[in-house]
């Protein structure tokens, strides 16, 4: 009797395998579908975008679609504005995120609870919000068009910190009390001990935020009159006009603005899969 249960397991187990494996394949269908799209839109002419219905492709490959792209607009420079941006935004995200979340899970001092229950409050807050306040200190502080108004106002979110803190409560005082007896202060402890450990939960934050840095819209179309100063989603914009959407270039620069984010998720995603299952969830 037990052998014949256990045979019946075995058979169902790998039927399991195969329905699971089907199901992965198709969830992951659906998400890359719209990346194929984009793909292929970007290789149809124009006024096919929209006339050939179901059909994936066009009647011809417009590879032009490409150079209309990197030349309708100021494409180079566009890039670089939200290259410096994403990337110098989430260095200073990690920066401040680490710092505060070895605050908040380190440091002894009344009020800490309350305080941290004060700061989480505030990933609550839409961006609407915070846009009205956030222009106005911008304005008195002299940085419209410029890159600290772009980089500053949104370093400083508590999901960083969150994560941080959360990877922090999970790790024993050892490393630390070690540290010390050879005689290394608070910030050495932090920089030479604590901070590798972090490599994953950092890896988690810096993408996020770079992410968030790349594709953010609505406040850089509020901090940004200068068109050299413009980021990659209002350097999109400017395919839309009068005439209607350039769709064919446009959908050309969508697919190269989409690679630096991939190009990063890729390469960081061991980091990124052992922080999100070890940061989010430990601690207490």
């Amino acid at each position: 009797m037990t052998a014949d249960i256990l045979h019946r397991a075995h058979r169902r187990t790998p039927d399991r395998q195969i329905v699971s494996k089907l199901l992965l394949c198709l969830v992951g269908l659906v998400f890359v579908f719209p990346f194929i799209w984009m793909l292929a839109t970007s290789l149809k002419p124009t006024n096919e975008v929209f006339s050939t219905g179901t059909s994936i492709v066009g009647s011809r490959i417009e590879w032009g679609n490409y150079a209309v792209a990197a030349t309708a607009i100021p494409f180079a420079r566009i890039l670089i504005n939200s290259f410096l941006v994403a990337l110098i935004g989430a260095g200073l995200t990690v920066i401040v995120s680490v710092l505060s979340a070895y605050a908040f899970s380190r440091f002894e001092f009344r009020g800490r609870g309350a305080l941290f229950a004060v700061f989480l409050a505030t990933m609550v807050l839409p961006q609407e919000v915070l846009i009205i306040p956030l222009y106005l200190m911008m304005q008195e502080a002299g940085l419209i068009d410029s890159y600290p108004a772009l980089i500053l106002p949104f370093a400083f979110g508590a999901f960083g910190t969150f994560l941080i803190r959360q990877f922090l409560l999970s790790l024993p005082p050892d490393y630390e009390e070690a540290a010390k007896i050879d005689g290394a202060g608070r910030l050495r402890t932090l920089i030479s001990v604590i901070v590798p450990l972090l490599r994953a939960p950092i890896a988690v934050v810096f993408v996020f935020s770079f992410i968030e840095y790349w594709a953010s819209f609505l406040w850089p179309l509020i901090v940004v009159n200068n068109p050299n100063m413009a980021t990659v989603p209002i350097g999109l914009q400017m395919f839309s006009g009068e005439r209607g959407t350039d769709w064919g270039p446009m959908m050309a620069a969508v697919t190269l603005v989409v690679l630096p984010s991939l190009l990063i998720v890729v390469l960081l995603q061991k980091q990124l899969q052992q922080g999100v299952s070890m940061g989010g969830f430990g601690g207490r």
